[in-house]
């Protein structure tokens, strides 16, 4: 004796797919795609590493040292490359000669600069010194110039790189805070 096979008919609600579950037919919440731009959907580092699967290599990565407050540096660099990896939405560099990359790319002012500014442009600043040598090396992965603070020479840090000038930007403004702590001990208050 054959099985016989027997149709039957479901109503599936809004917002709801039927699908086989462990041999049983499931209703199951149809996953929404959040379409609104990176730069609202990434807010936070919670919002970027809830964005990432769980098993990332990067998260895998943060849970291994997540705690370990001694290292903040250390914290700072792996938040900043999960954010990276959020915001870059699956765009990864490859390091070709015709590929474009970007960074946040912090300016360097002296007292008097800082001083002739109003307080809307004070609030954004953050301040840190360096060591000099005919100019200036300074943190940051790292800011150098030659005989003046006029140039800027980023060597380090390309797992850092995001896909365009606009998400640079934002990355740099909106997690100052995580740069900061990347960079080093700085009193920023």
């Amino acid at each position: 004796m054959g099985k016989e096979e027997r149709k039957i008919e479901v109503t599936v609600p809004e917002g709801k797919e039927a699908k086989w579950v462990n041999g049983v037919l499931t209703l199951v919440d149809i996953e929404q795609k959040d379409n609104r731009p990176v730069t609202e959907r990434i807010r936070t580092f919670s919002d970027a590493y809830h964005s990432l699967p769980e098993d990332h290599p990067l998260i895998k990565q943060w849970l291994k040292i997540e705690g370990c407050e001694d290292i903040k540096d250390v914290l700072a660099y792996l938040k900043l490359r999960i954010i990276a990896a959020a915001l870059n939405e699956g765009w990864e560099p490859q390091f070709t000669t015709d590929e474009r990359r970007y960074y946040p790319y912090f300016l360097l002012y002296t007292q008097k600069e800082i001083g002739e500014m109003d307080e809307e442009q004070k609030a954004k600043l953050w301040l840190f010194g360096g060591s000099s040598d005919s100019g200036s090396n300074c943190g940051l992965a790292y800011a150098y110039s030659d005989y003046v603070w006029s140039s800027s020479y980023a060597g380090i840090s390309a797992r850092l790189a995001v896909k365009d000038a606009e998400t640079a930007k934002y990355f740099g403004e909106k997690f100052i805070d995580i740069w900061a702590d990347y960079v080093g001990p700085f009193n920023r208050e």
